[in-house]
């Protein structure tokens, strides 16, 4: 992951070779990436050969969790620098536009009203699966699909209301799809888990619709 983002950053930013920002913002996403690999990564860090003990003085945090939040805060720092007085003055242009206002209370609704809504367009699958024995498969393999299913939709309305708000529907198009192929219930997870995952996307996709449309139309851009 890391590679890629530096190799796919490199050809990005290469034709501005002679100018400091585009390079400062590749090496804030290298340093993002590193993050990321960091702090999601349980089997710890790689071994090199050798250890060293070093006391511990912030608690029991694995080292790579503070390695993650290490490199994060870097690459936050690396971020403000190069976004500058230009971060400032957008943010203060967000701060007392009425129509930022208006899209980013819609993007908020929908992301976080979205969730009773998909909680709803599932009640059903959901009581029939705590109707189940506990020790029907049918009942275990559809409790561990739908375990982090919360976390998840939230970034998928997310993800959705930002791309039709922005009038790139087809990048949202992109987005389920991405969903569907890593979230997406197999054959081994039995029917209710794709009741499940169908009922509660279609959920989102309507707040995410219903949401970005009326953004749009508030603050005079066509709906699509």
């Amino acid at each position: 992951m890391i590679l890629f983002t530096a190799a796919f950053g490199g050809l990005t930013v290469g034709p501005f070779w002679a100018q400091d920002r585009p390079w400062l913002a590749l090496i804030a996403v290298i340093l993002l990436a590193a993050s990321v690999v960091f702090l999601y990564n349980s089997s710890g860090l790689p071994t090199a050969g050798f250890s060293v003990t070093i006391p511990n003085i912030i608690g029991s945090v694995p080292a790579s969790r503070r390695i993650g939040v290490g490199l994060f805060g870097a690459a936050a720092v690396v971020s403000l620098w190069v976004a500058g007085a230009k971060t400032k003055s957008l943010a203060k242009e967000l701060l007392i536009s009425d129509k930022a206002t208006i899209v980013m209370s819609a993007g908020l609704i929908a992301v976080f009203a979205g969730g009773p809504l998909a909680m709803a367009a599932t009640s059903a699958v959901r009581r029939q699966v705590a109707a189940l024995p506990q020790t029907d498969p049918q009942r275990q393999l559809a409790e561990e699909f739908m375990t982090g299913s919360r976390g998840i939709g939230l970034l998928e309305r997310a993800l959705m209301f930002a791309f039709l708000a922005a009038g790139q529907p087809d990048a949202a198009a992109l987005a389920l799809t991405a969903k569907s192929l890593a979230r997406g219930p197999s054959s081994d997870h039995g029917r209710y888990a794709s009741e499940y995952f169908l009922l509660g996307t279609l959920a989102s996709v309507i707040a995410s619709l219903a949401l970005s449309m009326a953004a749009r139309a508030a603050i005079g851009l066509s709906v699509l």
